[in-house]
């Protein structure tokens, strides 16, 4: 069995009494999609907020493709390979998708610009720009500002973003959130083939995307995680069934 990209051991995050999360390990490893679900306040953002490093964690370890980067900054963990998406959009709206794009290029460089200008015009930075568009289908969405973009097509963006940093692992927190049909369809298609660029962890309450992309399910219910494993293992567990997806439908 290969390696995992990514391995969480025993992250720990308290507020007060709450125990938001609870001693929970998993891992990622190359080339799948590992969901995790979970009732609303079951600690999932919580859990991708302390891998990427926004939240504090109060015990625990994180590895990414063998090196701990428990200790590391946001921005350094970003460098290292952690690529998230988030559940509330933070794309610059008044920009371009082309400009979003070249700025998560910039950044993963570590590039600094003095003036936009500078970076609007490097012929090598848009031409990398548009590759990762094409990548995501948004080839022919380049020239159009953020607020301009549909919903489903800002998310299709926000993984453009988070391609773009050349990631070892995707973390994506409810990417289907507010998609019709017809962009969730889109948006599975895409991820489906995201898996073989970097492995995902997927927050997500779309049962129907979460059994159809994913190789593992982690079960996650007031911080701690109640079942892993397979689809299937999932599917007939009936401790899964009477604490989320007997509810769930």
């Amino acid at each position: 069995m290969a390696e995992p990209v990514l391995e969480v051991s025993a992250l720990s995050k308290r507020y007060g009494a709450l125990a938001a999360t609870d001693e929970v390990s998993l891992d990622i490893r190359p080339g799948e999609i590992h969901a995790l679900i979970g009732p609303n306040g079951a600690g999932k953002s919580t859990l991708i907020g302390l891998i990427t490093g926004w939240i504090a964690l109060d015990a625990g370890r994180i590895r990414l493709g063998g090196q701990d980067i428990t200790e590391l900054s946001v921005a350094a963990r970003a460098r290292a390979g952690l690529g998230r998406s988030f559940q509330v959009s933070s794309l610059g709206m008044d920009l371009t998708a082309r400009q979003n794009i070249m700025l998560a290029i910039a950044g993963r460089s570590g590039r600094v610009f003095g003036f936009w200008r500078q970076v609007n015009s490097d012929a090598r930075l848009i031409e990398a720009a548009e590759a990762v568009l094409n990548r995501v289908g948004l080839g022919d969405r380049s020239a159009v500002a953020v607020a301009e973009l549909s919903h489903g097509e800002r998310r299709q963006l926000e993984l453009g973003c988070a391609l773009a940093l050349g990631p070892r692992v995707f973390l994506l927190d409810e990417p289907m959130a507010g998609l019709g049909a017809g962009g969730t369809a889109a948006l599975t298609r895409l991820l489906d083939g995201l898996r073989h660029e970097a492995p995902i962890l997927l927050v997500e309450h779309d049962m129907d995307a979460v059994f159809q992309l994913a190789d593992r399910i982690s079960v996650l219910v007031y911080g701690r995680v109640i079942g892993a494993g397979s689809p299937g293992e999932i599917r007939a567990s009936a401790a899964v069934r009477e604490a989320y997806l007997g509810d769930a439908g």
